[in-house]
């Protein structure tokens, strides 16, 4: 493919069909100018202002407070204050998200951290109201971070390929199985302790990281309200205009542009369509990559390194 990792970060927008780039592209540009304004706020005396205008996009648990600020919902899990806590986020993001991303594709990547960070972000607020532990705290809580989607990620990755290995330092090779179900229960563990909020938000994403999976094998894609949100905005701010352009032909032109037609439809029969990887990710989805052909693979791996 085109460059290496920070050139695709660089040119997050530039491609279509690279959401995990696009993911990870957000979230460091959005820790970068919460980093430089509350340094610049902070040192200028003015820290409670940083602090409000953070709060402004960060998840409340207080349902009369979510209701003034819906689009927190989807807020909260492009933010980051910590170092740590987005480089973390981010490694298994990346990790993860590409064996999502080979398997099912870049747009149910994007699915599965959108659906993950709504899942988590839900559980959190209703858990907040309902249970008596958080009586006191929920009028004050906020939560940030991406942790969210990224366990529905690495849940799906996990539940999709259990057996795939990745070799950790100092430990070897480890089945991605194992990785999550440690991961799952640490959040499970300290649910009732000073980060419960966030860590109840990773137990949400979770949860539907694995249904999510489950759904997709028997053919149903709960993402697909996603994929239609994403695609109106897509194409709402395409730089590529469309320009029709027109003109009259004879009855003999008319045939000559069917038969150059079929010669570029038969010409290009080795380039897939994307309705054609639709169905490849479908398949895979369904029966495994181990199931596809060999022309199946050569298409989608022709069709993953094009730059488009």
């Amino acid at each position: 493919m085109y460059g290496g990792f920070w050139y695709h970060i660089r040119h997050a927008f530039d491609h279509k069909d690279n959401g995990l780039y696009k993911i990870i592209a957000i979230n460091l540009l959005a820790f970068l100018v919460l980093m430089v304004m509350r340094v610049f706020l902070t040192i200028g005396g003015a820290e409670d202002l940083y602090r409000s205008i953070v709060s402004y996009f960060m998840m409340p648990a207080s349902l009369p407070r979510l209701l003034t600020q819906p689009w927190t919902l989807l807020s909260y899990m492009f933010l980051h204050e910590g170092f740590f806590h987005i480089i973390f986020n981010l490694l298994f993001l990346y990790w993860f998200g590409l064996l999502v991303q080979e398997y099912l594709g870049n747009r149910k990547l994007v699915n599965l951290y959108i659906l993950g960070g709504i899942a988590g972000g839900l559980l959190y607020v209703v858990l907040y109201n309902i249970a008596p532990y958080f009586s006191d705290k929920v009028d004050g809580s906020l939560m940030l971070g991406a942790s969210a989607g990224v366990y529905a990620i690495v849940v799906a990755a996990a539940t999709l390929r259990p057996d795939t290995q990745f070799h950790l330092i100092l430990i070897g090779p480890v089945k991605i199985k194992y990785i999550a179900i440690f991961y799952v229960l640490i959040a499970f563990a300290n649910s009732a302790g000073s980060n419960a909020g966030g860590e109840l938000a990773h137990l949400g994403g979770a949860a539907l990281g694995y249904f999510y999976i489950l759904q997709l094998q028997k053919g149903i894609d709960l993402g697909k309200p996603v994929q239609s949100v994403g695609l109106f905005f897509e194409n709402l701010f395409s730089q590529k205009s469309k320009v029709k352009v027109t003109y009259r032909r004879g009855p003999e032109s008319a045939k000559n542009k069917s038969s150059s037609s079929s010669t570029v439809s038969n010409t290009g029969g080795g380039k897939s369509t994307q309705e054609e990887i639709d169905r490849i990710l479908d398949k895979i989805a369904e029966k495994g990559y181990d199931n596809l052909s060999k022309e199946e693979k050569r298409k989608l791996f022709d069709f993953s390194n094009k730059d488009v």
